[in-house]
């Protein structure tokens, strides 16, 4: 995710909290399902599921706020 912006993602982790917040969720549940994928972590399907819809939900909104800070 937002490969070679390294330097604007360092940004908005110091300056914006939310997305702070946001793509440090996404990285802890990006490591927890490829574990459950991968069968390290015993897991069930349904919290599968609803894991991978809140690392999508959180990669939706962090897009939507790296497009903002990249705008102005």
């Amino acid at each position: 995710m937002f490969e070679g912006r390294q330097q604007e993602v360092d940004v908005l982790m110091k300056s914006n909290a939310e997305f702070r917040s946001l793509y440090l969720r996404h990285r802890e549940l990006d490591k927890q399902v490829l574990d459950a994928e991968l069968g390290v972590r015993p897991i069930d399907d349904m919290t599968l599921a609803r894991m991978k819809k809140e690392k999508l939900h959180a990669k939706d909104r962090l897009t939507t706020i790296f497009e903002k800070s990249a705008a102005h």
